[in-house]
């Protein structure tokens, strides 16, 4: 690199997902002319396979053309997630969805179509209209590679700087307490290196892996955000995690069957016992469908929106219907999803031109052809709400000088994130906060990172050496894959759905034992070239500090909203209303929990009812 190259202000990115990309675009399209700033992108894998591509049904945003509005997907979006989240953002990221849905239309993205040839759309859990527009079932993967290919054309003109393969460990602060720079590793030399910058955007996704199995990719270890906690930065909401009502089991991760299939159609259902019954909202005692029978529940329980509740009821029925009635298929914890009725009616081909990705999965896996016969389900960890807090305004996050963008940050989702917000929150938050304020604060320092003495850079370098140093002369008894199972074991047990205080206070002493054992494990591979075990090692330490935030702002929660739900408390508590902020205590090794008060200015908070039609705030039929 040229001398005037090193001259220039760089902002990091870490991360190569939707919200990575986006960002990325941005700040190269902003420098464009004056050719200022340098991207420097960081990414565990090729961007090409961040976990964004995982991503299956779609992308909201409102469809004026069947009587929708970005004023009723705005107030869907504040509902269905118990109105947990500043509004103010939520409006700005509904007003530009139908605008990010015509960039991708102009970037080539091949979304499905009707007849007349206008992108078509389905429906999605917690709304009445068809406002997500999807590309077959690979949705994050078209969006994925059409963000790809625009960086790469600003990684052409050396505005962008790919750094795959190489792991963000911690971020460097001047004597002002700005950030600038940051550690990262490569993960074949194992080198450990300072790079200077003048911002810093965290946008790698959310932190799955804590929980042992999940929807997630393997990446998805929540390193780059309990880093940043422990260094300072405010946690958000960390307790609210999304279980996505429709996945399938396996060893090695739980495969999500995306809602699509539900948008399509698929119906949720089980052989009906009618000894047993359940209470209706009227207060009515009912059979559980007819013995032997077909038994539609979600459909029976709320007619108005049937299959495509939100998340966070399906999945608490799903658990009702297997824990409580013991009617789960066979005895097990399975539900079955059913689409084979679609294909009877409408043609394999109709079925495949619509989810035909999501379909291969479960026949790869199962065995099993999902258009013959209907397919085993049961619910999953799959999102989280919760992430690192950002202001509302420019998503900075408390530490000067470092944002957040997507799944990473707390923003837009509150207690329960609706179906194809998720794309949409991460593109939004690249293209229209988090890439242009980054800009305005890279350009605003007064003096460059590069111009600052280097020993602030060195002294943060042979921080991170040592501890990864420490890590490998670790010789004691514990493996860390066995710690890892234990942890994923008792979240998933106690900190999914259904939480009880004790089981919490319990999860937590054992997440305390957990790491006074992480400190008697051993590191196998003692070598300095691709070691996996000193990176799994690595992660590890952070997952068992976010795991704490998590399960500690559940417990200090005496209420049940959206996602979270305590038997003992199953109503919201307006003295709950309320975002969970998690710092990190240096002196006791542990959080502290506090709350901030949530804008609600734009809609009033009112009861979440999805079993009948109201008119909504936006003085529409809906929710």
């Amino acid at each position: 690199m040229s001398s005037s190259e090193n001259k220039k202000r760089k902002i990091a990115i870490i991360g190569g997902g939707l919200a990575g990309l986006s960002s990325a675009m941005k700040i190269a399209e902003m420098s464009l002319e004056k050719k200022d700033i340098i991207v420097q992108l960081f990414s565990i894998v090729p961007v090409k396979r961040s976990h964004s591509v995982c991503a299956q049904g779609g992308i909201n945003a409102a469809n004026k053309t069947t009587g929708d509005s970005t004023y009723q997907h705005f107030d869907d979006t504040v509902y269905g997630g118990d109105f947990l989240a500043n509004q103010g953002p939520i409006k700005k990221m509904c007003d530009s969805a139908p605008d990010i849905i015509d960039l991708f239309d102009r970037m080539g993205v091949p979304f499905n179509r009707t007849a007349e040839g206008r992108i078509d759309r389905r429906r999605f859990g917690g709304t009445l209209h068809p406002r997500t527009a999807y590309a077959g079932a690979t949705t994050g993967q078209q969006l994925l590679y059409a963000l790809d290919e625009q960086v790469r054309r600003y990684e052409a003109e050396g505005l962008v700087e790919k750094y795959e393969g190489w792991e963000y460990l911690s971020a460097t602060f001047d004597t002002n307490g700005a950030c600038c720079g940051i550690i990262a590793q490569n993960l074949v030399t194992m080198e450990i290196q300072a790079f200077p910058v003048d911002a810093l955007i965290i946008a790698t996704g959310g932190p799955g892996s804590v929980y042992g199995r999940s929807t997630n990719s393997v990446s998805n270890n929540g390193l780059a955000a309990a880093s940043l906690y422990k260094q300072g930065a405010k946690y958000a909401n960390g307790e609210f995690i999304q279980v996505h009502p429709t996945a399938i089991g396996g060893d090695d991760k739980l495969r999500l069957m995306s809602e699509s299939a539900r948008g399509e159609g698929g119906r949720v259902w089980v052989y009906g016992d009618a000894s047993k019954t359940w209470i209706d909202t009227e207060g009515i005692e009912r059979p559980c469908g007819e013995t032997g029978k077909p038994w539609y529940f979600l459909e029976e329980k709320y007619p108005a929106y049937g299959n495509l509740v939100p998340r966070d009821i399906a999945t608490r029925e799903i658990f009702k219907i297997v824990y409580e009635l013991k009617l789960g298929v066979n005895g097990q914890p399975f539900v079955f999803l059913d689409v084979s009725h679609i294909s009877r009616e409408k043609g394999r081909e109709f079925l495949d031109r619509k989810l035909k990705g999501i379909l291969e999965i479960y026949e790869k896996f199962k065995g099993v052809d999902p258009h013959e016969v209907p397919m085993e389900i049961f619910p999953a960890v799959h999102y989280s709400m919760g992430g690192l807090w950002v202001d509302d305004k420019t998503h900075m996050t408390n530490l000067t000088g470092v944002f957040a963008a997507g799944e990473a940050d707390y923003q837009y989702h509150g207690a329960n994130r609706l179906g194809a917000n998720s794309l949409l929150s991460c593109v939004f938050t690249g293209l229209h906060v988090a890439g242009p304020e980054a800009v305005k604060f890279a350009r605003s320092r007064e003096k460059a990172a590069w111009e600052l003495p280097t020993e602030i850079f060195e002294a943060d370098v042979k921080k991170e050496k040592d501890f990864i140093n420490k890590l490998m002369n670790l010789s004691g008894t514990e493996n860390p894959r066995l710690i890892h199972a234990e942890l994923g074991n008792i979240m998933t047990e106690n900190v999914t759905i259904v939480r009880n205080n004790e089981a919490l206070r319990k999860t937590d002493e054992k997440i305390q034992e957990l790491q006074k054992r992480f400190w008697n494990i051993t590191v196998p591979d003692k070598g300095n070239w691709a070691n996996q075990s000193i990176r799994y090692a690595h992660q590890l330490y952070y997952m068992l500090h976010l795991a704490r935030v998590i399960v500690l702002g559940a417990l200090q929660r005496n209420e049940s909203r959206g996602a979270h739900y305590k038997p003992d408390f199953p109503n919201t508590n307006i003295d709950f209303l309320k975002t969970t902020i998690a710092t990190y205590n240096k002196d006791n090794d542990s959080p502290i929990i506090s709350y901030e008060e949530i804008d609600t200015s734009l809609i009033p908070p009112r009861a979440r009812d999805y079993t009948k039609k109201t008119v909504s705030a936006a003085g529409a039929i809906s929710n």
